[in-house]
């Protein structure tokens, strides 16, 4: 690669492009429509499809796509050549506006949850003219990626980007009215910051091949635990290895030629387990350049021999994956309003915010929860590596005292501690206003809420609109009460007492302890905070009429939207498991059943061998070698049973028409009788010889490489 500084924004059309290459007027128009102050015209869009159109082919492109991000968690793009023949036949390349704008998909073939018939076939891709566009693919035969939405027919949301845009508009709107009735007429625009850490494991892509249940569920359904684990916590920021590294210099170049910001990347605490975090930006474009890392990391180590796997738990009993999403708001004159020192300059913006976040976490906490809720977070969440399923906040012990004693608050304090390190060579490190605590699920961690809980394969767009949604609608009541106050001399008095009164109906939802801790589920009951344990417990939240009118009232989603992503969700949840237990079911008959009765027959063979050899005397000889065949005796006729009784339920569970029932009937008998079927397996694993053993075990996963 050349000097990373050049190679930054080699393969994206950033708007400094854009304006080199546009007159000035139009220019001016284009950031007048993402202002939201006019409608962009067709004559406008022409003028800039033909300089992006000139720039892509520049560069090698042949190809555009509508690049969209359906209910599937994935990314789906259709390409189309800028090829196209004039009236007298000759051959020229050509992109319209209208090409630009609206593109056409088959939206009956995506998951819509009965918003679509299956003819009712259009959809519409509209552009998003807040996302860059950029390019990708081999050099001399490169695609326009445009981002876009997708919608149906009659305007309905069949994407995760459109109920983003809404979320965005809803609480940036609110937030500007807080800052307005506050005193402040300098910002004139509000933007939510997003920072993502994506979490990932690389084994050798021969041993994915090797493995049907990793090609087809992402997830190891066998496997047991090497004598080495990560229990030395020797690998979380341990030296990379070569191999390793090599890996991560090209995904970092490949992500900085796209215009993303990748800025961190270090071993994680599994063994082959690694993060990847990029610098913050606005929350659409963060969503965006997330799928855009998921996608590369998957690309890169298959070029290097390697597979990423993005499941949130490949391995059992091993840390999982998580996608943090780490989230804020902040204006156009650059204050960050989750900066807690703000206070100390007689400024209570963040009082206002920071409870508005906290009374919106409590009376929506089901709602911030089932944004995580996929059959692959229910194997990581509640595990001593991920924050629980109960939904509270952390906020540290010098924030929850400035609340509790809000009243007495000194706003002329300026004084900021730090920390001393007892030697000379060492400077004072600035202290920051709260420790961090890795255990809770939505955490204060400076001046941003870190939000834990998403898994690694989801898009982050879904959590990232519940909490502007959410946030939204508690910051419109606020503004409500603090517009009416006619007396602005009294503004922060009547800032304490909206901040105290609230503060203290909402304080339950507070947790500074160790959300580990068994004890913590007990007080949370006592909290009456609701503890939604699976997928399966969480999806009806969807449907439940808080829900909905939380949603409509702000316009991000409709109740036909949100019972549609029930639907989608539930069907989801169903088809995984399905893949699941069938992949589980054909590894265990197919593959496993059968080494054994190999390993069975190679030692009763041995023990008849010894007798031959050694006639009466033979006995003392195979004492041990019978009570070991007896153990994997015993082990596979657990093993069959055990594949006839998960045989039973999955046919049961199949013949249930009912989506939703069905899925309770997955995750009560179906779940249990796949995590039976794993033990007895494992347990032969470690009884039978490794030469017989059908596929690469946890060793060789989390340990060559």
């Amino acid at each position: 690669m050349k000097n990373m500084l050049e190679a930054f924004g080699k393969n994206y059309f950033s708007e400094l492009e854009l304006k080199s290459r546009v007159p000035s007027s139009i220019f001016k128009e284009f950031k007048a429509v993402q202002r939201g102050e006019k409608e962009l015209s067709i004559s406008v869009a022409e003028v800039i499809a033909n300089a992006v159109k000139n720039w892509a082919t520049e560069k090698g492109a042949t190809h555009f796509t509508h690049w969209f991000q359906p209910l599937t968690e994935l990314t789906a793009e259709k390409h189309e050549s800028f090829i196209s023949v004039s009236s007298d036949g000759n051959i020229l390349s050509q992109f319209s506006g209208k090409e630009l704008i609206k593109g056409e998909a088959d939206s009956s073939s995506f998951p819509n949850g009965g918003l679509r018939s299956t003819f009712e076939a259009r959809g519409y891709t509209a552009w998003d003219i807040s996302s860059p566009m950029f390019l990708r693919g081999p050099e001399k035969a490169k695609t326009l990626f445009i981002p876009t939405a997708l919608i149906g027919y009659h305007g309905e949301t069949l994407d995760k980007k459109v109920p983003l845009l809404r979320s965005i508009n809803t609480v940036t709107k609110e937030a500007l009215r807080i800052k307005r009735a506050l005193g402040d007429y300098k910002s004139s625009k509000i933007d939510v910051t997003l920072g993502i850490e994506q979490e990932y494991f690389l084994i050798e892509k021969s041993f994915l091949e090797k493995r049907e249940d990793l090609m087809f569920t992402g997830r190891t359904l066998f496997g047991s635990l090497p004598p080495k684990g990560q229990e030395l916590s020797d690998h979380y920021y341990g030296a990379l290895k070569e191999k390793v590294e090599v890996f991560m210099a090209e995904l970092d170049a490949e992500m900085w030629q796209l215009g993303v910001m990748a800025k961190t990347k270090h071993n994680e605490v599994a063994p082959n387990q690694f993060e990847l975090a990029v610098m913050y930006s606005s929350a659409n474009v963060a969503a965006d350049q997330n799928q855009l890392c998921m996608d590369m990391i998957k690309r890169v180590a298959d070029r290097h021999g390697l597979a990423a796997l993005l499941h949130e738990k490949p391995f059992e009993k091993v840390n999982g994956s998580g996608k943090h999403c780490n989230w804020s708001l902040s204006t156009d004159t650059g204050e960050n309003l989750l900066d807690p020192e703000n206070v100390s300059k007689g400024n209570l913006d963040f009082l206002v915010f920071l409870t508005a976040i906290i009374e919106g976490v409590d009376r929506y906490g089901e709602v911030l929860r089932v944004s995580t809720a996929t059959p692959g977070n229910d194997h990581r969440l509640g595990g001593s590596e991920a924050p629980p399923a109960i939904i509270s906040i952390f906020i540290g012990e010098p924030l929850q005292e400035l609340l509790e004693n809000v009243d007495k608050i000194n706003v002329n304090k300026t004084k900021t501690e730090s920390i001393e390190l007892g030697t000379y060579n060492f400077p004072k490190i600035p202290k920051d206003s709260s420790d961090r605590n890795r255990t809770s699920p939505f955490a204060f961690t400076g001046n941003k809420f870190e939000y834990r809980m998403p898994g690694s394969s989801a898009s982050p767009a879904t959590p990232v609109f519940m909490i502007n949604t959410i946030v939204a609608d508690i910051l419109r009541e606020y503004a409500d009460i603090l517009e009416k106050i006619e007396d602005k001399s009294t503004i922060n008095d009547e800032v304490i007492k909206l901040v105290k009164d609230r503060y203290n109906k909402h304080k339950r939802i507070i947790f500074n302890g160790n959300g580990y801790d068994d004890a913590w589920v007990k007080e949370a009951e006592n909290r009456g905070l609701p503890n939604l344990s699976c997928t399966v417990e969480a999806l009806p939240v969807y449907k439940k009429d808080s829900t909905i009118e939380l949603f409509e009232r702000n316009g991000v989603l409709s109740r036909e939207e949100l019972n549609s992503i029930f639907v989608i969700y539930t069907e989801r949840y169903n088809k995984q498991l399905k893949i699941e237990t069938t992949t589980a079911i054909r590894m265990a008959r197919n593959e496993i059943y059968p080494a054994i009765m190999r390993y069975m027959n190679n030692i009763a063979t041995s023990i008849r061998n010894i007798q031959e050899a050694l006639g009466s005397d033979y006995e003392q000889c195979v004492a041990g070698d019978k009570k070991h065949l007896l153990k994997v005796i015993n082990g596979k006729d657990h093993l069959r049973s055990s594949l006839a009784e998960l045989e039973k339920d999955f046919a049961e569970a199949i013949s249930i028409k009912d989506q939703y029932e069905r899925a309770k009937y997955y995750n009560s008998h179906v779940v249990p009788r796949l995590k039976h079927l794993r033990e007895w397996v494992d347990v032969l694993e470690h009884l039978c010889e490794k030469s017989l053993w059908p596929f690469p075990v946890y060793e060789d996963l989390l340990f060559k490489l």
